[in-house]
């Protein structure tokens, strides 16, 4: 069982791998969950539209897609993200590229461990707990 990144037509370095697969496991195991195989495909604007218009019939730009492969307690699944997305709405929200990164990375594996997004009730609780895996990894890195 492993976190796993992945770039897709992207030049793209993603920092503190380690520290993150730590964070990622963290955050699951808060959440009643073990880490299975969970791949995060960085990749374009292009790329991800392409993905949510064959596979979710959505013909819109987001930032991130989750296929959830999950098991019961097992969370496993694809996590692809947009970088050119997630820089775009680093600069919307105010906030550093890598903060922004980070609360979409962990957003796919709350998907993963069964939250939704779809109401304002959900979007909250969501955002509650991008929060607190936010914290607890500003406790891990050096």
């Amino acid at each position: 069982m492993s976190v796993s990144f992945h770039n897709q037509s992207i030049r793209f370095t993603l920092k503190n791998k380690s520290i993150l697969r730590k964070w990622i496991e963290s955050t699951a195991s808060a959440e009643g969950f073990i880490t299975g195989d969970i791949a995060y495909v960085f990749c374009t604007d292009e790329e991800l539209l392409d993905i949510n218009i064959r596979h979710l019939n959505h013909d819109t730009y987001t930032d991130i897609i989750t296929f959830d492969y999950t098991e019961d307690a097992l969370i496993s699944g694809d996590i692809f993200i947009s970088i050119d997305r997630v820089k775009e709405n680093a600069a919307k929200f105010k906030t550093s590229f890598e903060n922004e990164l980070q609360r979409v990375m962990i957003h796919g594996v709350l998907h993963l461990c069964g939250y939704k997004d779809k109401t304002r009730a959900q979007s909250e609780l969501m955002r509650s707990k991008e929060n607190t895996a936010l914290k607890r990894l500003a406790r891990l890195m050096p």
